[in-house]
């Protein structure tokens, strides 16, 4: 299943609001399908961004997230998995100790005679491998006026005899390099390509379209461009094209050179034709650059589409003037205020469906508001618009105040404004009301109140982990059953060229035997004929049974995928219960054995202290036995390896102003950070109520973390610089 979905833009567009982003032509844009869930789309409606409006995504060569319009981009394909990492430059080795230092020339070299496919040098976001897209800028930055760029004659391919420099990557970045060396490595490398950027898979389609008498010359173009598109063409091999025709129509303008010429200098090194063969024209590198440089140089510059309309920004009344009705907005529990999105995230929490809170808009615009409603174990954020004294989620705005739009939305369901939003707004996140979990008034009501709510959240735990076992268990077999359909699309294609061919070559042997009377090898004809096609048949059938048990398994895992994320509320909303729970039972003094015995945690046989808990000389009261102060993690795992379970020390984390804990668990070495808060010291909220590391290490010597995570059912009994520890 896709996670997300990615777009290239096609025009430029400079934001005209605060959530916009910037746009320039070839940008990658990435965009979570959960987002477009958010704006009603179906399975489909990504692939025509057009059509959707506004979309939320992020601009991977800026890393600017926020909206651009549809209209602007084209759709790419899905993302179901992180890009690779990019590829590595070579690396020189160093010399062999004895031999000296290596030849000065023969470092930091692009050695272009180990080259990988395309496909493995670079993934989207990039648009072009980076050697590329490195020599190509230095290129444009100073030679596009070098009279000698591109002009050295012998590097074309079929030259193999000629010796092409070798340029240095890092005088490439130090602007050091010779224009003329920068130019050859780039023909150098696209020459020694393991495979040409044009595939040969395409070229007898390529002349195919070259020499179509009926179509017009527009028409002819725009087949060039589908041949050359993905999936015919590896994305990867199509925009490294793209990106080359740019800097060749850059070259072109520059020198005021034609496509022809063009074609004649840089064809052969996009097209390489085999020496035998082949059924192609000998000039249809020169011929296929030609034409794609000439459409894009008579092409007039095609102004952007119209942008998607947006509600307008009209400033409005103060928010306590806005509302109309008996109540205003200011005095409204679930009303916020000017607070952040961050704030926000925190207090909607393991919240569940139907909870929800108002704030200002981020846009900090008078009049304008943002609902957060929790939906499906996510936070949704819905703009409230404002125009002529009325308020909305849409056109037609129809209510005279904010709290008249919530109250009503708090009885009727948001689908009315959004099919995907079945729900009302249920639970109003109150800046009034204190958390009051904890209602029993004795340790051992509470207790066992605890041991149920524990039980409750493992049971809902188990019953998640084995949907995410079914889920993704699912997830790859349909991915097989999708790799499955397209083998079959290709073995399908191959037998029925096959069943072309012998049609075509089938009637002029039957005629040729019917002649002589051979009416045995006319039946062998025919008999094999019908077998091809009853063949063909057997494949297509085939393919549809695994096409719908693909649709059913889909929709199973999709069901899967909507239970999964029913839970994850409950999951949240218990932990935090039990949390609270376990917090109230520590304050007041419970020891951790009666605890554990609640949580069900079997208790370990007394620890070596556990009789000295009060005692003065305890080694914990001396910071100096586990307080290290700056120290890594890597020492720090040096210190304690070999050690005990339960030994530890206290260490300055990485992060300014936090420290982290270094704990042996079951012969392991663990790493807990430590908070520095208002209310305190703890390991998480709301644990930070420790005046003192001190205390801290004092409560959990004999209180267990696994509060805090299961795998860490360890208490802080040994401090590592003590004489227990040695």
């Amino acid at each position: 299943m896709a996670e997300a979905f990615q777009y290239r833009a096609l025009y430029e567009y400079n934001k005209d609001r605060e959530e916009d982003i910037d746009l320039m032509p070839g940008d990658i844009l990435t965009v979570n399908q959960a987002s477009l869930r958010s704006l009603g789309c179906t399975e489909g409606d990504e692939q025509h961004p057009e059509h959707i409006g506004w979309i939320v995504g992020l601009n991977e060569r800026t890393k600017q997230k926020g909206d651009f319009p549809g209209t602007y981009v084209e759709y790419l394909a899905p993302v179901v998995a992180p890009p690779p990492n990019k590829p590595r430059l070579q690396r020189p080795l160093p010399a062999a100790p004895g031999t000296g230092p290596l030849h000065p020339d023969s470092t930091s070299e692009l050695q272009v005679s180990s080259l990988l496919d395309l496909t493995e040098q670079f993934a989207p976001p990039d648009n072009a491998p980076p050697i590329l897209v490195k020599l190509i800028e230095a290129i444009e930055k100073k030679g596009l006026d070098s009279e000698t760029l591109y002009r050295t004659p012998g590097c074309l391919a079929g030259s193999e005899n000629t010796q092409t420099p070798r340029t240095d990557l890092t005088l490439l970045d130090q602007g050091q390099c010779d224009v003329l060396a920068v130019s050859e490595a780039l023909r150098s490398y696209l020459q020694d390509l393991p495979s040409p950027v044009i595939p040969s898979s395409v070229y007898t389609e390529l002349q195919s379209a070259l020499q179509s008498n009926e179509a017009s010359p527009k028409e002819s173009y725009t087949r060039l461009l589908s041949i050359l598109e993905s999936p015919p063409v590896p994305l990867q091999n199509s925009l490294t094209l793209q990106y080359l025709l740019r800097h060749f129509s850059k070259l072109g303008q520059r020198w005021e050179k034609s496509p022809r010429a063009l074609g004649e200098l840089f064809g052969p090194l996009l097209i390489r034709l085999p020496n035998a063969g082949c059924d192609v024209s000998l000039d249809l590198p020169v011929l296929v650059l030609e034409k794609l440089l000439l459409n894009r140089t008579l092409e007039p510059e095609q102004a952007p589409p119209a942008l998607p309309p947006k509600p307008p920004k009209p400033k409005a009344a103060p928010s306590s003037l806005a509302n109309g009705g008996s109540m205003s907005l200011s005095d409204a529990e679930w009303y916020w205020g000017e607070i952040s999105r961050e704030e926000v995230n925190e207090k909607m929490r393991d919240t569940p469906d139907g909870t929800f809170l108002v704030r200002d808009a981020s846009s900090k615009i008078q009049g304008e508001y943002t609902l957060t409603l929790r939906k499906g174990g996510n936070n949704k954020l819905i703009k409230i618009f404002h125009r002529d004294n009325k308020y909305g989620f849409s056109e037609p705005l129809s209510f005279l105040s904010v709290v008249e739009l919530i109250n009503h939305y708090r009885h009727e369901s948001l689908a009315q404004y959004n099919a995907k939003l079945d729900t009302r707004l249920l639970c109003p996140v109150s800046k009034y009301q204190q958390d009051q979990v904890v209602k029993e008034d004795s340790i051992e009501a509470v207790g066992e109140q605890l041991k149920v709510y524990h039980q409750q959240y493992q049971e809902k735990s188990k019953e998640y982990d084995i949907l995410y076992e079914e889920y993704t268990r699912t997830s790859q077999e349909l991915q097989m059953k999708r790799t499955a359909i397209e083998a079959f699309n290709e073995t399908i294609k191959i037998f029925e060229e096959q069943c072309q061919t012998q049609e075509r070559y089938s009637k002029e042997y039957i005629e040729k035997f019917r002649r002589e009377g051979n009416d045995k090898e006319i039946q062998r004809i025919l008999s094999n004929s019908e077998k091809l096609k009853s063949r063909v048949t057997e494949i297509h059938d085939s393919k549809m049974k695994l096409e719908q048990d693909l649709k059913k398994q889909a929709a199973e895992n999709r069901e899967i995928d909507k239970r999964m994320n029913s839970l994850k509320p409950d999951l949240m909303q218990l932990r935090k219960i039990r949390d609270q729970y376990l917090v109230w039972l520590t304050q007041k003094g419970t020891r951790q054995r009666k605890i554990n015995e609640w949580l069900g945690i079997k208790n370990e046989a007394e620890d070596l202290y556990s009789m000295m808990d009060e005692e003065e000389d305890l080694p914990h009261h001396d910071e100096r036995t586990w307080y290290v102060g700056k120290m890594n993690r890597v020492h720090a795992e040096e210190l304690l390896s070999g050690k005990r379970d339960g030994t530890f020390l206290i260490r300055e984390s990485s992060q300014k102003g936090s420290y982290a804990c270094s704990v042996v668990v079951d012969g392991d070495i663990k790493h807990c950070m430590i908070n520095k808060t208002i209310t305190g010291y703890g390991f998480a909220e709301p644990y930070n109520l420790y005046s003192s590391l001190k205390e801290l290490v004092l409560h959990y010597k004999h209180t267990s973390l696994v509060q805090h995570n299961d795998s860490l059912n360890v208490t802080l009994a040994c401090p590592v610089l003590s004489q227990q520890a040695r």
